[in-house]
């Protein structure tokens, strides 16, 4: 018999192209692209439900669990929520800092997941100073990785615990996100917006529900550059226009730490974007003030702004315990459940 493939027989198009195997393990969150409407809607119920929950049935959801916090950055409220986040699950927790461990005597951030790994590590919460190494380590380690902020790429927990507070204030009772939920929401960004991972996710999340993102700042913070602008996310640099449509404005830190001798005239920057009480009264005085921390007072915000009650900025290190509780909480059980959203 003739074995010869015949023409209608042929493979006439190549495979279709896998899909992107990142995030490897389905408990994972890398980006605040990872994550379905459905997923975060999910997260958001979960974050409801869990701080709601008794304390004492809820510490046995994850009881006895492991999980390491890896941190290569000084960090107070991101660390401190994961970890009591994580301990109110009942998940038993460590803290490797760099300057306490192997990290500091130049052991690489793979040899260190790995150990963390062969220790009994079941996920890992990584801060660290290069953008892309949550990648890296899910690759190394197939373990759960939450990214708690990677360099000037992203910080995924922090765009869902300002969702989480912007929705309270002007979307309240949402339970089911969609592509409208934030529609006629204008929010501005300002500041040092190419050196912020907050920003940065922040863009990829909030346009997705429909909110409109005015990224403001001097021309050394925020070039004129495409990839800063895409669809619902437009550059306005006059800072009183940009409050003068906005329900919501978040400021940011100047990170001396990343400017790398980038000259800039902060008195010059004060007098155009510092977030003052007559500049917000003036042009915001319903919208909320929103900052990740920490403040500069004095510089991107006064106290009296800081302090004053249109801020939400305590609201939002709150949110981020409940919020952190369902992304752990998430990390452990993703494949339990058969899958992620």
């Amino acid at each position: 018999m003739n074995s010869a493939v015949t023409p209608a027989r042929r493979q006439l198009h190549p495979p279709p192209v896998p899909a992107s195997p990142f995030p490897y393990h389905p408990g994972s969150l890398l980006s605040a692209s990872d994550l379905t409407l459905d997923g975060l809607s999910h997260i958001l119920a979960r974050a409801t439900a869990l701080e709601s929950a008794d304390p004492l049935l809820r510490d046995r959801i994850l009881a006895k669990r492991r999980v390491a916090l890896l941190f290569y950055e000084s960090s107070t409220r991101t660390r401190t929520s994961f970890e009591l986040a994580a301990k109110g699950l009942g998940a038993d927790t460590t803290l490797v800092s760099s300057l306490s461990s192997s990290i500091e005597k130049g052991e690489s951030l793979k040899d260190t997941g790995l150990t963390l790994r062969a220790l009994g590590a079941e996920a890992i919460i990584l801060r660290h100073n290069s953008s892309g190494a949550a990648w890296l380590l899910e690759a190394e380690t197939r373990l759960p990785v939450l990214n708690a902020g990677d360099g000037m790429h992203e910080h995924p927990t922090q765009a869902l615990l300002d969702l989480r507070t912007i929705l309270a204030h002007l979307r309240p009772g949402t339970e089911t996100l969609t592509p409208e939920t934030l529609a006629g929401v204008t929010i501005t960004i300002v500041g040092d917006i190419t050196h912020s991972r907050v920003a940065r996710s922040n863009m990829l999340l909030l346009p997705r529900l429909g909110a409109r993102v005015l990224l403001c700042g001097p021309r050394e913070l925020l070039p004129d550059v495409a990839a800063m602008v895409g669809p619902g996310i437009t550059i306005e640099r006059d800072f009183n226009e940009a409050l003068h449509q906005s329900q919501a404005v978040m400021m940011l830190r100047i990170q001396a730490e990343r400017l790398a001798g980038l000259q800039l005239d902060l008195e010059q920057y004060k007098a155009n974007y510092q977030l003052t009480g007559p500049r917000l009264a003036a042009h915001a005085p319903t919208a909320l003030v929103m900052h990740p921390g920490p403040i500069i007072r004095g510089l991107e915000v006064t106290s009296g702004v800081a302090d004053g009650l249109q801020s939400v900025i305590l609201e939002q290190v709150k949110n981020g315990v409940a919020i952190r509780m369902a992304v752990v909480e998430r990390a452990l059980t993703a494949s339990e459940q058969g899958g992620r959203a």
